[in-house]
């Protein structure tokens, strides 16, 4: 059957209203009015409010305005079926999306008693789920924005403190509890072998030439008997770190193939006193830059990196090439 009632023209008014109702009422069967109606209500629950149309009727494909609550109450059991089981439907069926949309401009809350609202709260009154998300073919279930976000914000609080599954809450920065734990115990491994590294003693052993003849690694000679004229009988050499903390000791190292006297004799058994200069001599040594202690003279070696050793005579004379020998030096922390 045909509706050939005519569409009154002119403006919109209550009476217009009524009147598109009073068609709806007079269209199909009572299935086909409640869609109708109810298809309105949900037009109705998700445009923005604008005028205030208290008791009146809901206009489809219009804004509708109110000033008061308005509720959908409905008795639908759940189904097995992928519709039914819920008093409102909402759906776009466009690939550009958009199933409903809330908007409000609550203000934040100041206390327990002050009546602020969310703009959205779905609240289960029984022991089942209060919300449910689900996107069926994407790789994100969607977005929380907060703000400018940053270490201020929160993107949600709970009472709860069990664990939420597949919510990844044992990781960070991409790692597991296993994986943090494992990259602890190496970081702390590392560190403890550099401690030990730093702490082990450090030392070199320089020829009569001022050469380094052999050594544990990181020292460089920077300046052997001069010049310049303030550096002669002296041994500059670059410890390659910070010598503030450390200890430094020589030794002169013992050698009984070089005939430093002319006797013949290399056992150090020569009788007289000063006989036996193949074992015979001092020597002492210092990090350099100690204000006002002491200052090395080479260019470049005045730092804390640098030391200087100088080797004496039994009687403190500067050695020469024909009576030097070779020494130890040790770096401890």
């Amino acid at each position: 059957m045909s509706d050939t009632t005519p569409t009154p023209s002119g403006p919109e008014t209550p009476e217009r209203r009524r009147g598109v109702v009073g068609r709806l009422r007079g269209r199909g069967t009572g299935r086909t009015r409640a869609v109708l109606v109810g298809t309105g209500i949900l037009a109705f629950g998700v445009a923005p409010l604008t005028y205030a149309a208290n008791g009146g009727n809901l206009m489809l494909g219009e804004r509708n305005g109110a000033t008061s609550e308005t509720q959908v109450i409905a008795r639908e059991d759940a189904g097995k079926g992928g519709k039914g089981g819920y008093a409102t439907r909402q759906s776009n069926l466009t690939t550009s999306g958009g199933g409903a949309i809330y908007g409000c401009r609550a203000a934040v809350k100041t206390s327990p008693t002050d009546e602020k609202n969310p703009c959205l709260r779905a609240n289960n009154l029984s022991t089942g789920l209060a919300f449910e998300f689900q996107a069926s073919k994407g790789t994100t279930g969607g977005t929380i924005v907060v703000g400018a976000g940053g270490e201020g914000t929160k993107p949600f609080t709970t009472n709860a403190t069990g664990m939420a599954t597949g919510l990844n809450a044992d990781r960070v920065d991409g790692k597991d509890a296993a994986a943090i734990v494992q990259e602890a115990v190496d970081k702390a491994v590392a560190e403890a072998t550099a401690k030990v590294a730093a702490a082990r003693p450090r030392w070199a052993l320089v020829n009569a030439a001022g050469e380094i003849e052999a050594q544990s690694g990181g020292f460089t000679v920077k300046s052997a008997y001069g010049p310049p004229a303030g550096a002669v009988g002296n041994v500059y050499i670059d410890a390659g770190e910070d010598l503030s903390n450390a200890g430094i000791t020589t030794t002169i190292a013992l050698q009984n193939q070089v005939d430093q006297n002319g006797d013949g004799i290399l056992n150090g058994r020569a009788p007289g006193e000063d006989a036996n200069p193949e074992f015979a001599g001092e020597i002492t040594a210092t990090r350099c830059a100690i204000p006002g202690v002491v200052a090395c003279a080479p260019t470049g070696t005045n730092t804390n990196t640098h030391f200087v050793v100088s080797p004496r005579l039994s009687d403190g004379t500067v050695t020469t090439a024909t009576d030097r020998k070779r020494f130890y030096v040790t770096v401890t922390r």
